[in-house]
């Protein structure tokens, strides 16, 4: 049997609302496995909402850089969040987000390029900080988009120009020659990606796997209705198209104005351009998502934040 920790439980009750007794209990039947622990809660309408698996947890700061109709977004991570305030943190996160820009986002290229301000490679850098700093830090990952038309970016809260907690670019292919105007709606745009987190840019480009994991959780819901079989299939079937349509970018109702679908706003703003507009690509990263502290991970903020 699975040893169900206070932790274990607490985690699960911040990821899906539920209270302690239900989590506990989710956990046991799933032998302590989390993702199966919150389908379970779920398909017993345990949990409040299906929040998206991933715990965000570390800290650093993600970049994000943009030079004509290619941009780039990079995330740094560090032990606390106080190293994220140092200046030559940031610094160093800006100058490596222009490596990813002009290099490519495969992070063992990063690490090998020579550092833009001098000192070797970003690697060099990256080891002289960590001494300096006194704190391990590392380059996660990075994601470079490229558009005909242009590439904007937004960061949300931001801690200092080009950096921040969440960095979205999108790629719009478009035909339309004024660039200002499509990188007004392209920010618009990346500022609903950043509070939204679309899981893709419309519904056929979600995951199947994910989709039949919903259908899974629906099945079982239903299947304690006491309903016909035929009655169960399109409530099944309406809930899949529900949760589809809310992972949808084009089909998530569009948070700037809060009435709209994004598509419709799109359709709209080409309409008035007189041209196409097309979301080609758009990436997302919001700071330490899927990474999971350890305990000793807040003891060392905890110690951290005493010297301070």
């Amino acid at each position: 049997m699975a040893n169900i920790t206070a932790a274990l439980v607490k985690e699960l009750r911040d990821l899906t609302g539920a209270g302690m007794m239900d989590a506990k209990k989710a956990l046991v039947e799933v032998e302590g496995e989390m993702e199966k622990a919150i389908d379970w809660l779920r398909a017993k309408g345990l949990a409040s909402a299906a929040k998206k698996s991933g715990r965000t947890a570390a800290e650093g700061l993600v970049g994000v850089a943009v030079s004509g109709n290619r941009g780039a977004v990079v995330e740094v991570n560090s032990e606390t969040d106080f190293v994220a305030k140092n200046a030559q943190f940031q610094e160093f996160v800006r100058e490596v987000t222009q490596v990813a820009l002009a290099k490519g986002e495969a992070v063992e290229t990063l690490l090998a390029a020579d550092y833009p301000a001098g000192g070797g490679s970003v690697q060099d850098v990256l080891t002289n900080n960590i001494a300096t700093i006194g704190e391990h830090q590392s380059v996660r990952r990075a994601a470079v988009v490229e558009a005909t038309g242009v590439v904007a970016s937004y960061v949300h809260n931001a801690a200092g120009a080009g950096l921040g907690k969440i960095g979205v670019l999108v790629a719009i292919d478009s035909d339309i020659a004024d660039k200002y105007a499509l990188m007004a709606i392209g920010k618009q745009v990346a500022m609903h990606v950043a509070a939204a987190n679309p899981l893709a840019i419309s519904i056929e480009h979600i995951d199947p796997a994910l989709l039949e994991r919903e259908r899974a959780i629906a099945v079982e819901k239903a299947a304690g209705s006491g309903k016909p079989a035929d009655i169960i299939e399109r409530m099944v079937d309406g809930a899949v198209k529900k949760f589809a349509g809310e992972q949808a970018l084009l089909s998530q109702v569009f948070v700037i104005d809060g009435k709209s679908k994004v598509a419709d706003f799109i359709g709209s703003e080409a309409k008035r351009l007189s041209g196409n507009i097309l979301v080609a690509k758009f990436v997302r990263f919001q700071l330490g998502e899927g990474i999971e502290k350890k305990e000793s991970d807040f003891a060392a903020e905890v110690a951290a934040a005493a010297g301070a």
